[in-house]
């Protein structure tokens, strides 16, 4: 009896985590258009911010659930680690368009429209793994967007590697090589956030193995 009036609450974390990926979804094709689109900027800007706010309510409300449920269907620290990481993304994601927005940066560089495809390619990847959570049997399927994950973590460092280069070789205005510097980083930082997720789930599928 008292398993089953747990079960509902349960249910709840894997509610909160499909929620969590799928605004973060929202919130990095915002960042693509936003990059790959420089008109109406502040409009997009003000999106996202919309977006981290509703990322920061999913948070509060999985941290509340987490305070209030007696059984977890995970490990409680890795429903706080997915929490907080999804966070992470999103407030990344925000900042680095609030930055563009903040520094006016006169247009995107090629940098930042690569690392905007690779934030959205991996918030996509995010969202199929934590669709996947709740049902035992596809808990293995996630190992795939796992590796997915990792791999464009790779990617993005890569993408901010040679970035930070084409920065030095093509612009002497030391102002704007600060600039995207610092907007690069918070875009790669995203990428560094989602394999967090992945560590945090391939965790998960090795205890439920």
């Amino acid at each position: 009896m008292v398993r089953l009036s747990l079960f509902p609450q349960e249910q709840k974390f894997y509610e909160f985590f499909e929620q969590g990926a799928a605004n973060l979804v929202t919130a990095s094709d915002l960042l693509a258009e936003l990059v790959n689109n420089w008109e109406n900027v502040e409009d997009k800007v003000q999106q996202i911010i919309e977006c981290e706010h509703e990322g920061d309510s999913i948070t509060h409300q999985i941290m509340d659930q987490l305070h209030r449920t007696f059984v977890t269907p995970i490990d409680r620290e890795d429903i706080t680690a997915l929490a907080h990481s999804l966070d992470d993304v999103m407030d990344f994601i925000e900042g680095a368009a609030r930055t563009m927005s903040i520094y006016k940066v006169s247009s995107p560089t090629l940098a930042a429209q690569e690392l905007a495809a690779i934030i959205v390619n991996a918030a996509k990847e995010v969202h199929k793994a934590l669709s996947c959570l709740h049902q035992r049997r596809q808990l293995k399927k996630i190992l795939s967007n796992c590796i997915e994950l990792n791999r464009l973590e790779n990617e993005a460092d890569e993408v901010l590697r040679t970035g930070l280069g084409r920065l030095f070789d093509d612009s002497a205005n030391i102002v704007d090589i600060i600039k995207w510097r610092e907007i690069y980083e918070q875009m790669e930082s995203a990428t560094d956030r989602c394999e967090d997720i992945a560590n945090v789930l391939e965790g998960i599928i090795l205890k439920n193995a």
